[in-house]
């Protein structure tokens, strides 16, 4: 059976038109049904074009080579990329783009971006451990591949964690995608193109501060790139107005967010997929984007007139009017042990790192829809799953409950405080609770922990300027107006109630009105001027 089905392989064949020099993919390979699998698969997609050759290896690649692995390498040269295993799944796109690349396509990145990576200094050996259900893999894996193939000095293999479960297991792999550079921990999680570039050109970072420190007041200054600050960006650009946007990461929450069902004309979409869409269409309008970029201090207007929004960068920027749309982010447990063994087996996705605790024990914290769905899908790897919740009951949906309580290795665990994660200083051992009705202490042993309680406010950066609740979220009122005249604010890290995405659009969308009408009333003319 094909592996391609004919639909994929139509696509493909139309997307490898555009490859315009000749690519390898050079097969290492064993006598294992993976390599086998692999093997069918580089051979449907050598057939979609006469640019594209299967090269078997002949056994002189080395015994320390992994086996299934390929390398996509541009015919005669040393412009290449590799991957460890058969990346289909979420990790086909990145295949796909890294057939185009090497074939002398370019990549969609701006030329500023690309003229920095191909005069970065130094040789470099990158590796990503990913899972093939991982949807924040591939922006990290193509990010990766994009600086091999620009920069030859630079190269990088992407390991199917799975595929490869010795090296997850001796590198203490326990998030993805997990990234190392020359054979040391880079980055676990997601991480930029751009951020990867600043990292490795040092001194970047003194210069896009003294740049942005010297830029020209804006009209409307939005700050944070996901879809409520997106929305913002856009409605004030089309009033033809000065507007920048600054942004921790454009995108935000929703590129961490599996599955969207909910988005009205839009049946089905993933965070990363719509993130995207949500920059293209700011990059339509003359909007300054300042990516990477994290605010730490509001100062209210001066004499002049002017919000300034002081970054961590130590950059100021200014402007007549502002809104923040600074989102949220998971929250933590807040317990001993949670930051020290964070991406050693405590984390806050089951979508991505579930596969790398196939066969393992594992607590699921919350007891909420996103608890209870976790739960769920990590009974289908793991080998066991704990649910532990605060209240004496569930909260999740009665459909999920009832599905929850169908699966044989799950137990529920309800009126129960976690106090602390416990590990050997590698790795999660186990957790520790107290049944809040009797004050006992319980130490419940197991690999990982999957943290899904709810989300927290992005506003510490904000107290003592604009009103905020005692929970965080910044005091609006229908118009998304603050306490400041002039700032305004939209999304999650408001009071408005239901943190979905299309209301913090729409949230988005009536801040930056308010912020244009604010100009007007504050900028016309005096009446007796007139």
């Amino acid at each position: 059976m094909a592996i391609l089905d004919p639909g994929l392989a139509a696509q493909l064949k139309t997307h490898l038109e555009k490859v315009s020099r000749p690519v390898e993919l050079v097969a290492h390979l064993d006598d294992s049904a993976a390599s086998r699998r692999l093997d069918e698969l580089l051979g449907e997609i050598a057939v979609l074009s006469d640019q594209v050759e299967v090269v078997h290896a002949d056994g002189t690649d080395g015994a320390g080579v992994r086996r299934p692995s390929f390398d996509v390498r541009r015919a005669g040269t040393d412009v290449a990329v590799s991957f460890a295993g058969i990346p289909t799944g979420h990790e086909f796109t990145s295949l796909v783009l890294a057939l185009l690349q090497v074939g002398g396509h370019p990549p969609k990145v701006d030329a500023d971006v690309l003229e920095r990576i191909r005069t970065l200094e130094g040789e470099h050996r990158f590796e990503t451990y990913f899972s093939l259900s991982c949807q924040v893999c591939p922006d990290v894996v193509q990010a990766l591949n994009v600086i091999s193939i620009t920069n030859p000095a630079i190269s990088h293999v992407s390991i199917d964690g799975a595929l490869f479960p010795d090296e997850v297991e001796e590198r203490k792999v326990k998030a993805v995608p997990a990234v190392f550079c020359d054979g040391e921990p880079f980055e676990s999680g997601r991480i930029s193109l751009e951020e990867i570039v600043g990292r490795l050109d040092t001194g970047s970072a003194e210069r896009e501060a003294a740049a942005i420190d010297a830029k020209d007041p804006f009209d409307v200054l939005v700050v944070g790139g996901g879809p409520a600050g997106a929305a913002a960006a856009v409605y004030a650009a089309r009033k033809g107005i000065a507007t920048g946007v600054v942004a921790e990461r454009f995108g935000g929450q929703v590129l961490d967010t599996m599955a969207i069902e909910n988005f009205i004309s839009v049946p089905y979409t993933e965070g990363p997929r719509l993130a995207a869409a949500l920059e293209e269409h700011v990059k339509e309008y003359e909007v300054d984007v300042m990516n990477l970029q994290r605010a730490t201090k509001l100062v209210p207007p001066g004499t002049d007139g002017l919000v300034s929004v002081e970054l961590a960068s130590g950059a100021t920027v200014r402007s007549r009017t502002v809104v923040v749309a600074t989102g949220a982010r998971w929250r933590s447990m807040g317990v001993a042990g949670e930051q020290e063994y964070r991406n050693k087996g405590v984390t806050y996705c089951p979508h991505c790192d579930g596969p790398l605790f196939k066969g393992k024990r594992v607590a699921v914290i919350g007891g909420g829809n996103s608890g209870v769905e976790a739960a769920i899908d990590l009974a289908g790897v793991v080998s066991h799953v704990t649910l532990i919740e605060f209240d004496d009951t569930l909260r999740a949906d009665a459909v999920l409950q009832r599905k929850l309580g169908s699966l044989a290795n799950v137990d529920v665990i309800v009126g129960a405080l976690t106090t602390e994660v416990v590990g050997d200083a590698e790795e999660v051992t186990g957790l520790t609770y107290e049944d809040r009705s009797t004050g006992e202490a319980h130490d419940l042993p197991l690999d990982g922990v999957f943290v899904q309680i709810g989300l927290l406010p992005n506003t510490e950066w904000l107290a003592g300027s604009v009103d905020l609740t005692p929970h965080g979220e910044v005091v609006v009122d229908a118009a998304g107006a603050t306490s400041i005249p002039g700032v305004f604010a939209a999304g999650d890290c408001t009071t408005v109630p239901f943190k979905q995405i299309v209301i913090a659009m729409g949230g988005g969308a009536t801040a930056a009105l308010s912020a244009f009408d604010h100009l007007i009333r504050t900028t016309a003319p005096d009446e007796d001027a007139a």
